[in-house]
């Protein structure tokens, strides 16, 4: 299948293991300049080299940027320059009960998960809209619907994205931009490998709705 990506430059967070990688690698299978992005250099190096060594001649490179900050973000947006596909996959979860999860833990998650997402879609989608071609995928969770009891604060920053994708929809009417988000199901990532098996260790089982939507 020709997805017509030849000659797009499509920006990949959180893209060094997982959803993020699998991603980065069919877009590259596709043709795309992909940008792969991480926290260190050798995570979003290791990358780059799994999908070079699965699509030979792929363009492919790496920036190295914490976006659960503004700083971060910016560091990003400047070494990248114009994008055309922006999928804002960054991601993190953690269990903690509810009377637990401090502001600072709500906050964090927030930043992390959903001004993330916000950040780069401000910084690329006017260039988008001035080309009148563009697409940014934020990929959700169903737990933006079936919100799990032990992870409230990460279903709200699931739910939030699902609104702001919606939003951000209705600025491209008219134009070849698109936005869209998806609620992705239970996926056997690097991330949800360990979650499972700290379950196990405390003797729970990775099943029950309150599983679903992780990763």
């Amino acid at each position: 299948m020709d997805l017509q990506l030849k000659n797009k430059t499509a920006l990949v967070t959180g893209s060094t293991a997982g959803i993020g990688l699998a991603i980065a690698s069919s877009l590259a299978a596709e043709g795309a300049a992909v940008i792969v992005n991480g926290r260190t250099e050798v995570r979003t190096n290791a990358a780059v080299s799994w999908i070079k060594q699965r699509h030979p001649g792929a363009v492919v490179r790496a920036v190295a940027a914490d976006l659960g900050t503004a700083n971060g973000v910016a560091r990003l947006a400047d070494v990248a320059g114009e994008v055309d596909i922006l999928i804002n996959n960054l991601g993190i979860f953690e269990p903690i009960a509810f009377e637990n999860a401090t502001d600072e833990t709500w906050l964090k998650f927030f930043e992390v998960n959903v001004l993330s997402g916000v950040r780069l879609s401000r910084r690329f989608l006017p260039a988008m809209l001035k080309q009148n071609w563009g697409r940014i995928i934020f990929i959700s969770s169903e737990s933006a619907l079936q919100i799990p009891a032990e992870m409230i604060h990460y279903g709200m920053t699931k739910a939030a994205q699902v609104a702001l994708a919606r939003g951000l929809a209705e600025l491209t009417v008219g134009t070849a931009v698109t936005v869209n988000s998806v609620l992705a199901g239970p996926t056997r990532s690097e991330g949800v490998e360990t979650f499972l098996a700290d379950l196990a260790k405390a003797g729970k089982t990775d099943g029950g709705r309150d599983r679903k939507g992780i990763f």
